[in-house]
């Protein structure tokens, strides 16, 4: 299963997958994050590298059988997770909390007080953070959460939590994932002001 990402053919920029036409395909596929800025503290041992870029993260769309929105395609899920927000994007919520030392955006509830973003500073500072130093692939399947259970077996994936339990840091980015929920809770909402991205 790691040779599934071993060489991709090509890793495509935020730019990219925005572009008109969008290079990603509407089916159901298994995607893959590499990154060549790694936040501090996330451990690399067993992760994939392909030409100095770290393979992170990866995704399924739809990620279970029978789910609620598994009309849901790879272009609908890699577009949001570049250009959409904490609130819907496990991807984004992780990486904000996880550089919010280099950001000063922490979590925080919105609008009404029932979403939690980075505010749209925030989004906007990690949508140019994910330009510089997020890439992806993407494999197309019919049934694709059972590549991703089979690859969280064989390669090291330390930004995911869900189904990736055996991973040292999955329990710690947990931990700080809800530290940064319990501190948006405390703190008062936040009227948030769109900034064009």
């Amino acid at each position: 299963m790691e040779n599934l990402f071993s060489n991709p053919g090509h890793l495509y920029s935020r730019a990219e997958v925005l572009s008109n036409p969008c290079p990603v395909p509407k089916v159901h596929g298994l995607y893959a994050w590499f990154f060549k800025e790694v936040p501090n503290g996330v451990p690399v041992d067993g992760c994939l590298i392909h030409e100095g870029l770290c393979l992170l993260y990866v995704g399924s769309s739809p990620d279970k059988k029978g789910k609620t929105d598994s009309t849901q395609t790879l272009l609908q899920r890699v577009r949001y997770h570049f250009q959409g927000n904490a609130d819907k994007s496990t991807l984004r919520r992780s990486l904000g909390i996880l550089l919010v030392s280099q950001s000063h955006f922490p979590l925080r509830r919105v609008g009404s007080g029932k979403k939690m973003t980075l505010t749209s500073q925030g989004e906007q500072w990690l949508d140019s953070w994910m330009e510089k130093n997020a890439f992806v692939t993407w494999v197309e399947h019919d049934e694709p959460w059972t590549l991703e259970n089979e690859l969280f077996q064989s390669v090291a994936l330390p930004l995911n939590i869900q189904g990736n339990k055996h991973h040292p840091f999955a329990a710690l980015l947990l931990k700080k994932r809800e530290e940064a929920i319990a501190i948006a809770k405390e703190a008062p909402v936040v009227q948030n002001i769109i900034v064009k991205r």
